[in-house]
């Protein structure tokens, strides 16, 4: 889902590659996950849970629980290890308590036109949400390939990390259609200026 796509006044972003640093994302321009309502919203666009799936049994706990994750995995990732660092080592150490318990078990069922549709057997616990994002995230950790393409936006005050995974690694901004597009305007803005003095 890319961004305008989710119900306003969301605006959800998943464009970063990860389901753990589209989770990240939820921090710019500023807070995304501001109600229940909000984290409802990107649980679904994020593809943790099939559409369709019933979330009306979320809270605030909920909503505290991934904030926490967020924090704890933009540590993680903005961060280099280093030996004794406290915060990495806390930050790491809560991540991997999160990753434990089981993530939701799909289950393929006839859907209604006859062709398989991915199902859950109930609706899902916060606690296997979490491990889901969680366990992305250790995945993400422990995979060189995918850690050396990690990068930070080039764009303006931009502080999104995204998956870069273009041909020749040189992509340079969280989203052409934002700070990218945002970038070629000042580009053009200043050539323009230059051009009348």
């Amino acid at each position: 889902m890319a961004l305008g796509t989710a119900t306003a006044p969301h605006e959800l972003r998943f464009d970063a590659g990860r389901v753990c640093l589209d989770l990240l994302s939820t921090t710019h321009p500023g807070e995304r996950l501001d109600s229940v309502e909000a984290l409802r919203a990107w649980i679904a666009g994020s593809g943790l849970v099939p559409a369709g799936t019933p979330l009306a049994h979320a809270d605030a706990s909920w909503l505290a629980g991934f904030r926490e994750l967020r924090c704890q995995t933009g540590r993680l990732v903005r961060a280099r290890p280093a030996p004794g660092g406290r915060a990495y080592d806390l930050a790491l150490a809560r991540v991997n308590d999160l990753a434990r318990p089981a993530p939701p078990a799909p289950r393929a069922v006839l859907g209604e036109d006859g062709l398989l549709v991915r199902r859950l057997d109930g609706p899902p616990g916060c606690a296997a949400l979490l491990a889901a994002v969680a366990r992305d995230t250790v995945d993400l950790l422990t995979d060189p390939v995918a850690r050396a393409g990690l990068r930070q936006c080039a764009g303006d005050d931009c502080p999104i990390v995204y998956l870069d995974t273009s041909r020749g690694r040189r992509r340079r901004w969280c989203s052409s259609e934002v700070c990218g597009n945002r970038e070629r305007v000042a580009r053009h803005r200043r050539r323009a200026a230059l051009a009348r003095a």
